[in-house]
């Protein structure tokens, strides 16, 4: 009996990851599914087993650490056409997430539950690339977080740190208060809020109430 292709799965496929080839695209689109997430939602927690991995088709999701004491670190954006290789690593050791996932907008997904994902890697040269591929991309996203806080002062992350914003939500203007930047930052809200009037006296970012804009 043939397998029941799910015809939406195998539209966004066909969108966001192009460089998956015909066998891969239908074994994922028939025996995945798609989950549509709400702007604020947390698609997984610090702890938690995972059941499943996720390709992300639209929307952005922000990845970052959770101390024991709730204080949190920004690690990297998850966007449309890619995956979270951690979440992927811990679905393949089949071990607890050490991150969580945050969607920062409406977000599309395509999920693949979790015992297909030895067969991917086994049979699909394709996936494999694209897994080798993800693992890479985030490390060196990684490494530029470790860089930046061993050796730039905080100044120096903040700018670094709006610079991807700005790039990463494709916009001049983002939403973010100045708690949320000290928490992505590990540092207090009074240091990013000198921080940020020194940049708009610089002219470089304008100071709203409900957003910060790019002015050069």
């Amino acid at each position: 009996m043939p397998e029941l292709i799910n015809e939406e799965v195998g539209a966004f496929l066909n969108k966001r990851f192009p460089q998956f080839g015909e066998t891969l695209k239908e074994f994922i689109a028939s025996r995945s599914s798609v989950k549509h997430v709400a702007k604020g939602e947390t698609l997984m927690h610090a702890g938690q087993y995972l059941k499943h991995t996720m390709l992300v088709v639209d929307g952005l999701i922000k990845i970052y650490r959770q101390s024991e004491f709730g204080d949190e670190a920004f690690m990297y954006y998850v966007e449309g056409g890619n995956a979270c290789a951690l979440s992927m690593l811990c679905v393949a050791r089949q071990r607890t997430s050490e991150i969580t996932a945050k969607a920062i907008e409406d977000c599309t997904v395509i999920v693949i539950p979790i015992q297909y994902t030895d067969e991917l890697m086994k049979y699909h040269q394709d996936w494999y690339n694209f897994v080798i591929e993800t693992y890479r991309s985030r490390f060196e996203e990684m490494l530029e977080v470790f860089d930046n806080v061993v050796f730039k002062n905080m100044d120096e992350r903040l700018e670094t740190y709006l610079k991807n914003q700005f790039k990463s939500l494709d916009t001049n203007r983002v939403e973010l208060t100045h708690q949320e930047i000290a928490n992505d930052l590990n540092t207090s809200r009074e240091v990013i809020s000198r921080l940020l009037k020194k940049l708009e006296q610089r002219g470089d970012i304008s100071l709203n109430r409900k957003y910060i804009e790019k002015l050069k």
